[in-house]
């Protein structure tokens, strides 16, 4: 199965997520710091990264920031808040999903699935998929997108949001669709989520931010010139 690292200082948070997380059969790593969580990063591979904000030593996001610069383990943030600012700064420093205490254990496991099913290579169906809009280019093959020759640096989750809407382009999508096929689940799925990933991508993509479309009432569209 996963080997899971839980990164809380709170140890009764990791002893709850360690029950559950063993009960299917996962293998559990844990620190009680961002530190600590960086060094094991750097000397150990893990499958997903679970990842507390407020914590003594080095908080959440700071963690996460350096993590990202030699790793791509996804990583699910845990917050006793849930203000936009923070998932916009989790989303930001390239975090995969974003869970606020207090927290249903059940919910998290299936949060957890959900992100390594999506986090597994993709075998593409056709090869060198791209698509060029004037100063726009998206290589779907290579993950690479360019805004007037700037090679943009996007979160996986942004990467994987941005290259369905493409391959899917001007077709109408649903907020339930674009939540269940993006993250791999529908019910537990949450549009504060799927809009802050929007208003990220539209920020990145600059002048192009109008080529994804809000289509009122359902969802969104990435929308191509005739």
């Amino acid at each position: 199965m996963y080997k899971i690292l839980i990164v809380d200082d709170e140890e009764h948070i990791r002893a709850l997520i360690k029950k559950y997380a063993y009960f299917e059969g996962h293998s559990v790593y844990e620190a009680e710091n961002g530190l600590k969580a960086i060094d094991m990063c750097k000397n150990n591979m893990y499958d997903i990264i679970i990842m507390d904000i407020m914590m003594p030593e080095l908080d959440g996001f700071s963690a996460c920031r350096e993590i990202r610069k030699f790793s791509n383990t996804p990583i699910l943030i845990l917050s006793a808040r849930g203000e936009e600012y923070d998932r916009i700064n989790g989303f930001e420093v390239g975090v995969d999903d974003f869970v606020v205490k207090p927290f249903s254990p059940k919910e998290l496991m299936l949060r957890i699935n959900a992100i390594m099913k999506r986090a597994k290579p993709a075998v593409q169906a056709q090869q060198n998929e791209i698509l060029s809009i004037k100063g726009f280019t998206a290589d779907l093959t290579a993950r690479l997108v360019y805004v007037d020759g700037e090679r943009l640096t996007l979160s996986p989750k942004e990467y994987d949001l941005l290259f369905y809407m493409i391959r899917n382009k001007n077709i109408a999508l649903t907020r339930e669709k674009l939540i269940c096929d993006v993250w791999g689940y529908d019910f537990y799925g949450d549009d504060r989520t799927l809009d802050t990933h929007i208003k990220l991508l539209r920020k990145e993509l600059g002048q192009y931010s109008e080529l994804i479309v809000t289509v009122r009432g359902v969802g969104y569209r990435f929308e191509t010139p005739n």
